[in-house]
């Protein structure tokens, strides 16, 4: 398998929103174990196909601490999430070294498709109901520094900036 560049913020390309995926096939299967390889050697719990500069809504994630439990999901949409919401401290591959928190509904429940096209639904609670959001935020072109105050933002997006140039 290869692994993949991530996108780092504040580039343009991570605002793009992601196409559906017209046929799950071998390449949209290679396109998953391929960001797998990505996350888990970045490391880190979940990567959207944006942050490869892959334009079509597919979701990778593993919240286990074994590292051997990954979940692909295709063409995720949220069909149901809780009223009560609760803040999780949140960090990015693509925005490396920064955290900080985010309120997102605490449960959700999720459909997709996995790698043999089959429709599925899984409800999520607490890293995994997280993560699933964090990453369809991706897929709808957004950061999850974009929650955040006009500016952190700012100050965050000085600081990808002297990273990228220290490069």
């Amino acid at each position: 398998m290869a692994l993949l560049n991530i996108l780092k913020y504040p580039d343009k390309r991570l605002h793009k929103v992601a196409k559906p995926v017209e046929v799950v096939d071998d390449r949209i299967r290679k396109l998953v174990a391929d960001m797998a390889d990505t996350m888990y050697a970045a490391p880190g719990v979940g990567l959207a196909a944006t942050q490869v500069d892959v334009h079509e809504r597919v979701v990778v994630i593993d919240t286990s601490d074994t590292h051997d439990q990954l979940q692909a999901f295709i063409n995720p949409e949220i069909i149901w999430a809780s009223d009560e919401k609760k803040d999780h401290e949140e960090g990015c591959l693509s925005v490396p070294g920064i955290y900080d928190f985010v309120e997102r509904p605490e449960k959700v429940r999720v459909r997709a498709l996995n790698e043999k096209g089959e429709t599925f639904e899984i409800d999520c609670d607490e890293l995994l109901a997280v993560c699933i959001q964090h990453e369809m935020d991706h897929l709808m072109g957004h950061v999850f520094v974009e929650y955040l105050s006009p500016l952190k933002q700012t100050r965050i997006r000085g600081k990808m900036k002297k990273l990228e140039k220290a490069l």
